[in-house]
């Protein structure tokens, strides 16, 4: 692994940083003073800004209207971004579906799907986990009957990101209850406008509206929207979880957070000044600081074997373990060192840092969850990384 980057990734970086600048707001720490709405608003005008840049979806070939761009240069991208806390991206289109489409996926469906997601035209979501199945995503039940030409669907899906705004859903879903576990599952786009779809609002304990719950009675859709084989859902889903997990926008979230926390510290009208002097502050400060690089080289060596044409398993497990925990740490020791100031929210005449730490995290706490929780990260690790065999339970 290198140590250094090109020339070239350099003004590469210098250009997303200046672009940032550009089209964020003055004074701009991220999107917690902000309604939902004013959110997503931002987020589609951004969206459409990378859209000009060819940013949106720079990774993929040229043939589906992407750069082709290096693993390194992607990263470089995403650090940037998570850095900034600047909205814009598509994860779901973007990172998960559109690469898998690319290698499932039919004729029709790429020249149907994959136009759109580069264009920004498109939101998805994804239907994974349900009520009664999460980490155990294997035990879905969800049905889906293929009736004729077209699939039924009854069930339900929860903790559905942006299911509220999205206009289509990759889910998985049962197709042989018979078959065993693994199998017997597969993968559909659905038009989130069709009858007998109901999206129910979860806010959550940062007053976000950013998950929901879906309900599918009697929803049908077209045969033609199966992505792969029927019945090979699972290898198919796994592969956009492949997609799916990283690090480096915990790491560099985490780095955000130290530096506007050390930079505040440095104020002498801070209300809490005084502890830049405490050495057991200072310490803390630089053992996180410590951390947080250390999170960060783990991601980009996880970048580096993508370069060469590994497929990172383990090491992308370690990755964003690393990279959440040192995350929530470092919001967790703001919290520690703003006292009493860093429990009120944005908007109160006493709040510090505008009440964003108090938001980021309560929004944190959901990074050590999704994409597989940090708990199944550690058994991959133990498994593929370590090559000890599967727990055993009592």
């Amino acid at each position: 692994m290198r140590f250094e980057f090109t020339a070239e990734e350099i003004e590469f970086r210098r250009q997303v940083s200046a672009f940032l600048d550009e089209v964020l707001p003055d004074d701009w720490g991220g999107p917690a003073g902000l309604s939902d709405d004013q959110e997503w608003k931002l987020n589609q005008r951004l969206r459409k800004e990378l859209v000009k840049r060819g940013w949106l979806v720079m990774s993929w070939p040229t043939e589906y209207g992407g750069a082709d761009s290096s693993p390194m240069m992607n990263t470089i991208f995403a650090e940037e971004m998570a850095y900034r806390r600047a909205p814009g991206l598509d994860g779901f289109g973007t990172r998960m579906l559109g690469p898998t489409l690319m290698r499932f996926g039919n004729d029709e469906q790429r020249a149907r799907h994959l136009g759109a997601i580069a264009c920004g035209e498109v939101q998805w979501c994804q239907g994974y986990s349900e009520p009664n199945s999460g980490s155990d995503l294997a035990s879905i039940q969800t049905r889906a009957v293929l009736v004729g030409d077209e699939f039924v669907i009854n069930g339900a899906k929860i903790w559905t990101s942006l299911g509220h705004r999205a206009d289509m859903m990759f889910m998985l879903v049962r197709t042989n209850p018979d078959a065993p576990r693994h199998a017997g599952i597969s993968l559909l786009l659905v038009d989130m406008k069709s009858p007998g779809i109901e999206v129910r609002p979860i806010v959550n304990m940062a007053n976000v509206h950013h998950f929901n719950q879906v309900t599918f009675d009697d929803v049908r859709v077209p045969k033609a929207n199966l992505v792969g084989d029927l019945n090979d859902g699972w290898r198919v889903g796994m592969t956009v979880l492949n997609h799916e997990r990283s690090g480096i926008e915990f790491a560099a979230g985490a780095r955000a957070v130290l530096e506007e926390l050390v930079k505040y510290l440095k104020k002498d009208d801070s209300p809490v000044s005084t502890a830049k002097s405490d050495p057991n502050v200072r310490l803390r400060l630089a053992e996180l600081s410590t951390e947080i690089e250390a999170a960060r080289l783990m991601c980009y060596d996880v970048t580096w074997r993508h370069g060469q044409g590994q497929e990172p398993s383990s090491e992308a497990s370690m990755s964003k373990v690393t990279g959440t925990e040192i995350y929530q740490k470092t919001l967790d020791y703001g919290l520690e060192i703003l006292g009493m100031y860093g429990g009120l929210e944005a908007g109160s005449p006493q709040s510090e840092l505008q009440g964003r730490l108090l938001k980021l995290r309560m929004l944190s706490t959901a990074t050590t969850i999704f994409s597989g929780t940090n708990e199944i990260q550690k058994n991959i690790i133990a498994q593929r990384g370590l090559g000890l065999p599967r727990a055993r339970t009592r």
